[in-house]
């Protein structure tokens, strides 16, 4: 059975990589079960080949059972002529919705459209101030209400940069085959209105249950730094802690205790449990003999596992969570039936039913570190003893010894994650056992157990015991910030290979191995490559070239054999969101780059300076060279540092490892022109390397174009690569300028379906016609030149395909 479910999971991961689905899915898969039926019987005496075959049909099943529910969530399309079109839905909302500055989000589940058809479930943004509208505000919108709404609605789809995030797989898994927002009453006759205060259903309620439990949190919290944090243990919303916050528990290694996590799940089942057998055994103080009828074991069993369903329903059914759940519920069931079985069992049970009803579970890090621990733990202390504690031990004898078993799993957890986590996020905290030895208690047994009380009980009660739990997770955030402050708090290093990878695992199994096996310590020798791989980089006289797929902005990275530029860092999201936080810092991060030579931000507009702040907060920056006005919080920011920071100056230039940049535009007397916009500043850099050469022209318009063509000299603004200007709009790229430069190659970074209608389709064509290959970031993804002697093109779309992509 275990050989069975490994190979179901690792055929269901496997399905993950495909870049399109099977046909006839289903067929396929009854036939490979009927065929695993017919021949488990005859090979079920021969141990080796029966193992072979429960892989082989465990592999098979996984792929295509993922197969067949993914061509199912597939099915629900909205047709790409209905994209942008104002379309009138009626349904319900169908989760927790968050609120931010802007408007608010939520999924909303379709019950009825007028004229078109659209998918079950959809997710909506409904924003205040829309100009255009009769009334531009916000619906106050909670779960189970039905409403009737005017939406424009798009396919899924999200960035596409390597080692991101992959949104369109996330909406896949959740269930949304559309995302949109809602016009604020476009038309008089037009309303969005709410039908109905709540519609009855399962879902609904856990929803209702899990908005009022977090209002009645944020009531008794108001203003509080950490009331986030609260929210997060009880109703696992974790949209409301600062991301300040989250670099902290992340560098100290303690996010994962930020959410309902399989811990707290495992304290809250353990005390439900412990509180039923108690009265059950006592009768709940009467005469009637209750455990006469039944035993209180299995009451106890049963009641822990009712409490741990109904905490994982308010957590969401997060990976981490159904673990736990799954877990649970197998050893109730197995208590009940008495075929208590061995937690190897217990853990492969889980998974199985992990996968089998969300494979996609597998894309996330939360299920790999999820049953990576625990399978940790069991490989360090299965079929190992320790001599039982002696009936007369005093109680602090038991308080040492439950004490020095804590530590011994967290050094096996933490030691036993090296590996899986810097292949996962390239980084490992090494004050992660300090600091969980501290949180693990303080969260689990105390804040958690406070922030549930005070959530259910009566007020006054319940305010007190808030603000209770919420003083010690101040209390405890101090600590977290001053261990995370330290400079050696967290290891980084690139993603490793996959021979690093196994490698590392193998020093890590022969550390942990049981007591006398030789020279354990040597074990660590496995971690060197993992830990000390530097960043790669192209050849002397060659340079790399990302230009990230950020949306509607600007982003690119230049690499030289000794040094790094970026160009540009992305638009603003939100308030607290932005290109370099969401996708210039985690890339970075992944290929073990903590400092920046050199920023060039070409000029003040948020789709180009939007991620300023957040990168030099969270990267390393030599000098800054930009067109921003006096007053720009990262002008300000670099010379209250002290920092290096110049303005773009056409003449400068410069040479890295036989890669020459040279600064075009614009002129030093155009910083103090008033009447100039900020596109007219945009600084323009020519990059050079061997015969190649890429032109990065910022947001400049026709007037700048014609400047440039005016003082460069013949061939200086020849490029075989150009960052089209101004994303291709129609006051840029004129004909003089394109036969200027003449490039092969241009890249249009833009954001899907933007609202500029970038790049304008007569701009456009006039690349087409003029033979310049075209590629946009929004259809390619990212894409990565190397250029030198020879140019290679990336297309990171098509260099790794998935089956949900564009669908």
């Amino acid at each position: 059975m275990r050989t069975l479910i490994l190979g179901f999971a690792a055929g269901a991961a496997c399905l993950q990589t495909q870049a399109g689905l099977p046909p006839q899915a289903g067929a396929l898969l009854s036939v490979i079960a009927g065929a695993a039926l017919l021949m488990a019987w005859p090979l079920r005496r021969h141990a080796h080949w029966g193992c072979v075959f429960a892989l082989a049909a465990g592999l098979g099943l996984g792929f295509y059972w993922a197969a067949w529910l993914a061509q199912a969530a597939l099915a629900p399309q909205l047709a790409l002529a209905d994209e942008g079109q104002d379309i009138v839905v009626t349904g319900t909302v169908a989760s927790l919705p968050y609120r931010f500055e802007q408007g608010v989000r939520f999924n909303f589940a379709v019950e009825k459209t007028v004229g078109t058809k659209v998918p079950p479930l959809i997710a909506l943004s409904w924003y205040a101030g829309f100009r255009d509208a009769v009334t531009s505000e916000v619906g106050d919108v909670q779960p189970g209400e039905r409403w009737r709404l005017t939406v424009r609605l798009q396919r899924p789809h999200g960035n596409a940069n390597p080692m991101g995030f992959d949104y369109e797989a996330w909406l896949l898994e959740q269930g949304v085959r559309a995302t949109g927002y809602v016009r604020p009453q476009p038309r008089a006759d037009t309303p969005n209105v709410r039908l109905a205060a709540f519609v009855p259903g399962f879902g609904n309620v856990v929803e209702a249950s899990r908005a009022a439990l977090r209002a009645r949190i944020l009531r008794s919290l108001d203003g509080k730094q950490y009331a986030g944090v609260i929210v997060a243990l009880v109703v696992g919303d974790q949209r409301a802690i600062a991301q300040s916050d989250w670099q902290v528990f992340n560098r100290t290694g303690v996010s994962h205790l930020i959410s309902i996590s399989g811990l707290h799940i495992t304290m809250i089942a353990g005390l439900f449990a412990l509180g039923a057998g108690a009265l059950w055994r006592r009768s709940f103080f009467t005469d009637r003999q209750l455990p006469l009828l039944l035993p209180a074991q299995k009451v106890a069993a049963l009641a822990g596992a009712l409490a741990a369903l109904v905490y994982v329903l308010l957590a969401g059914f997060g990976v981490p969570a159904q673990r736990t759940l799954y877990m649970l519920l197998v050893v109730a069931l197995a208590l009940w039936l008495g075929r208590i079985t061995s937690i190897v069992h217990i853990l492969c049970l889980a998974l199985g039913v992990v996968v089998l009803l969300d494979p996609w579970a597998v894309l996330w890090p939360g299920f790999w570190l999820s049953f990576g621990a625990v399978a940790t733990m069991l490989y360090a202390t299965a079929g190992r003893t320790t001599a039982p504690l002696p009936a007369q031990a005093g109680r602090w004898r038991r308080l040492r010894a439950a004490v020095a078993l804590g530590a011994h799993t967290q050094y096996v957890v933490t030691v036993g994650l090296v590996p899986l986590t810097m292949l996962l996020f390239s980084q490992v905290s090494l004050v992660s056992p300090v600091a969980n030895a501290l949180a693990i208690p303080v969260i689990s047994l105390v804040v958690t157990p406070l922030s549930l009380a005070g959530s259910l009980l009566p007020a006054p009660l319940s305010d007190g015991l808030l603000l209770l739990a919420h003083t010690i997770v101040q209390m405890l955030a101090q600590v977290l910030d001053w261990l995370g402050a330290c400079r050696f708090a967290v290891w980084t290093a690139p993603a490793p290979p996959i021979w690093s990878f196994c490698w590392a695992l193998f020093g890590t199994a022969w550390l942990l191995a049981p007591r006398g096996w030789p020279q354990r310590w040597a074990g660590m020798l496995g971690w060197l490559p993992l830990l000390t791989a530097l960043p790669s980089s192209p050849p002397a006289g060659q340079m790399w070239v990302t230009a990230f797929d950020v949306g509607q902005g600007m982003a690119v990275l230049v690499e030289t054999q000794g040094h790094r530029l970026l160009y540009d860092t992305g638009p603003a999201y939100s308030l607290d969101a932005d290109g370099a936080s969401r996708v210039i810092v985690p890339y970075l991060r992944t290929r073990g780059i903590g400092k920046l030579d050199g920023v060039i931000i070409s000029h003040s507009d948020l789709d180009h300076a939007g991620g300023a702040v957040s990168l030099l907060e969270n990267v390393q920056v030599g000098w800054l060279a930009s067109s921003l006005f006096d007053g720009h919080p990262a002008v300000d920011a670099r010379r209250q540092a002290g920092r290096p920071y110049l303005h773009c100056v056409a003449g400068q230039s410069w040479t890295w490892e036989g890669v020459h940049f040279a600064m075009l535009h614009p002129l030093p007397a155009s910083h103090t022109d008033i009447s100039l916009t900020p596109n007219a500043r945009s600084c323009t850099v020519k990059i050079s390397a061997g015969k190649h050469a890429i032109l990065l022209a910022g947001d400049i318009e026709a007037a700048q174009e014609a400047q440039l063509l005016a003082r460069s000299a013949d061939g200086e603004l020849a490029a075989d690569v150009l960052l089209a200007p101004h994303h291709g709009s129609g006051t840029s790229s004129t004909p003089a300028f394109l036969n200027a430069v003449h490039p092969a190659l241009a890249i249009f970074q833009v954001g899907h379906r933007n609202r500029y209608k970038h790049p304008k389709p007569q701009v456009y064509a006039r690349y087409g016609d003029m033979g310049i290959v075209r590629l946009r970031t929004d259809v390619e993804g990212a894409v990565v030149l190397e250029l030198g002697e020879e140019m290679a093109v990336t297309r990171y779309r098509a260099s790794r395909p998935r089956y949900w992509h564009e669908q």
